[in-house]
């Protein structure tokens, strides 16, 4: 009996109906493509805010990438990857977003070519050897991207650097940030309203050349002011995010009901805290000092709030190394490279806020988190799983680095160091606000609050976990320039170790490009901006590399299993068919 099919096919019109059967098939599925990301990480998916952000535009946005050319692999993928993620981007404003790839020679209405417009906006450019047939030819090329809206335009850098080929490392950074980089962006042309961000400077913070990198950091996206909280009636309107950062002196009643009103206000704050004095210039008189309370006053305030900035220090043996003298004299001194505990190495927490890489800290403490209605702790920052912590007051001694520590005493893991705190936040002065304080408020144009809009408070129990060292400038020969001069180096890295990379010293080894500046970044868009787009920039693309190891190991095996095996089986099943037709038409 025939089967339909072969009914279907014998039909003059069969073969035609299965063609237009697949065309069909094939419309449906570029109308509504599906996608199935079976990643751990989500590499493939557009993040909730994302889609958001993309459902307010009401008028075009032209992205113009400039990412084409002949160049490397690296670039290559990077380039691959962009239209991919603008492709999702189209996906889900078709009629609102349009992208394109263009070359930078290319002329642009006014008859500059694009690379020099780009030039003039900042664009960084990479200056390219590509081998051909002919021999070399030179490529300058611009990875980055130029995003444009009702008249406005933002650059967008697809790949943070400056260097002729990408690492898979820099790569894997890169891929993971593009989602964020573009809704960047876009956030910048849609909301063109800056949040407004005060750095207090009335209780000794650092206003010198330390906090250059901060200010670099936070300068161009932020309306950034300085506040000194002493003078001022309160903290004024306009004023988003309150910054303290490693205050030194005791703050007064008055002062703290300032900031207790500010946060009433809805108003956020970020903080980095010594509660201990521990500083590493107090190693140039004697190889020993006393950690102490610095006595800021300001445990109550946070206790309040649902936290408590321990007066300890943090030990890890997961840490920093600094550079020593082990021996010799103070003419003659013999110094070395050995790890410092006391300079612990953090990373994030697995909770809201999430920043890939480590986390760098100079004498940081522990945190408690207290039970407070209404109010969510999350830790951000931990510490590994071989730390401990020692209590006030501590004798710390350069001599601890000349001996192999105890571990059996690091035997504490994940203690936090950093949390964020989320809520509706109650009045450390409920029901014992004096008249003077109210008379304060009143002259500063506002009232006092007992309870708090829901807001939002981060502490970290390091103040220089935002603060930049310096290093001597270098020549194009990478040695101290002999006009002298400094220049900074990124903040929380180790300068010891970053000037042994430079140079190519034997403890360049030890340089850590620690992500203090992404920590910051994302602890401040997550307070004033939508906390999404924080999370969105925390996004980490996981590099499932091989086990080397294993992989040298194991090659033979797997070789047989991949190669030989699949041409096994394929001879195996010729030399089975071949004796079936035998046995078939042998009858």
């Amino acid at each position: 009996m025939k089967t339909v099919a072969q009914l279907f096919f014998k039909k003059r019109y069969g073969v035609v109906l299965a063609l237009l059967f697949f065309v069909v098939i094939n419309l449906v599925a570029g109308l509504a493509p599906l996608r199935l990301d079976l990643t751990k990480e989500k590499r493939y998916t557009v993040s909730a805010a994302t889609e958001k952000l993309l459902g307010e535009l009401s008028s075009p946005l032209e992205v113009n990438v400039f990412l084409t050319g002949e160049f490397p692999s690296g670039f290559r993928k990077l380039a691959g990857s962009t239209q991919q993620l603008l492709s999702l981007f189209k996906q889900l404003q078709p009629t609102q977003l349009r992208y394109q790839f263009l070359s930078p020679g290319t002329a642009t209405a006014n008859g500059r070519s694009w690379g020099d417009s780009l030039l003039s906006r900042g664009a960084l450019n990479i200056n390219l050897t590509v081998q051909k047939e002919a021999g070399q030819s030179s490529n300058i090329i611009f990875p980055v991207a130029l995003v444009s809206y009702q008249g406005r335009s933002q650059l967008v850098n697809l790949f943070p650097g400056a260097s002729r080929s990408i690492s898979q490392t820099e790569l894997n950074t890169a891929e993971a940030l593009l989602e964020y980089q573009f809704v960047s962006a876009i956030e910048k042309l849609l909301h063109t309203d800056k949040p407004g961000i005060a750095y207090e400077t009335g209780h000794g913070e650092p206003v010198d050349e330390r906090t250059y990198q901060l200010r670099v950091a936070l300068q161009d996206d932020y309306e950034l002011r300085t506040l000194d909280l002493t003078r001022q009636q309160a903290v004024p309107q306009g004023v988003d995010l309150l910054l303290l950062v490693k205050p030194t002196m005791p703050f007064l009643e008055q002062e703290k009901f300032k900031l207790d009103q500010f946060v009433m206000r809805g108003g956020k704050l970020l903080c980095f805290i010594d509660n201990l004095y521990a500083e590493m210039d107090s190693f140039a008189r004697k190889p020993d000092m006393v950690a102490f309370d610095r006595g800021l006053d300001l445990q109550d305030l946070f206790f309040r709030y649902g936290a408590r900035i321990n007066t300890d220090l943090l030990m890890d043996l997961r840490c920093e190394f600094t550079y020593v003298q082990v021996g010799g004299t103070a003419d003659q001194p013999q110094n070395e490279f050995l790890p410092w505990n006391y300079f612990p190495l953090l990373s994030a927490a697995e909770s809201k806020l999430r920043t890939p890489g480590y986390i760098g800290t100079r004498f940081a403490h522990s945190i408690d988190t207290i039970a407070v209605p209404g109010v969510s702790k999350y830790p951000l920052l931990v510490s590994s799983e071989r730390a401990r912590t020692i209590s006030t007051p501590a004798l710390v001694s350069l001599n601890e680095n000349s001996t192999l520590p105890e571990n059996e005493k690091f035997n504490r893991s994940a203690i936090p160091a950093a949390v964020l705190l989320e809520g509706r936040f109650s009045s450390l002065y409920k029901n014992r606000v004096s008249m003077a304080q109210l008379d304060a408020l009143k002259a500063g144009g506002q009232t006092f609050r007992n309870s708090s809009e829901p807001t939002a408070i981060i502490l970290a129990a390091d103040g220089d976990l935002p603060l930049n060292e310096y290093i001597p400038v270098l020549d194009a020969s990478g040695q101290i320039d002999a006009r002298g001069g400094m220049e900074p180096v990124e903040m929380g890295w180790n300068k010891y170790t970053r000037f042994e990379a430079l140079t190519q010293g034997a403890a360049g080894k030890y340089f850590i490009p620690v992500a203090n500046r992404e920590f910051v970044l994302n602890a401040v868009e997550y307070l004033v901006s939508d906390p999404a787009l924080a999370q969105i920039r925390s996004k980490e693309l996981v590099l499932r590399l091989l086990d080397g190891p294993l992989v040298k190991e194991q090659k033979l095996r797997w070789q047989l299993l991949c190669i030989g095996l699949p041409l096994l089986l394929l001879a195996l099943g010729g030399w089975l068919y071949q004796s079936w037709r035998k046995q078939a038409y042998a009858r």
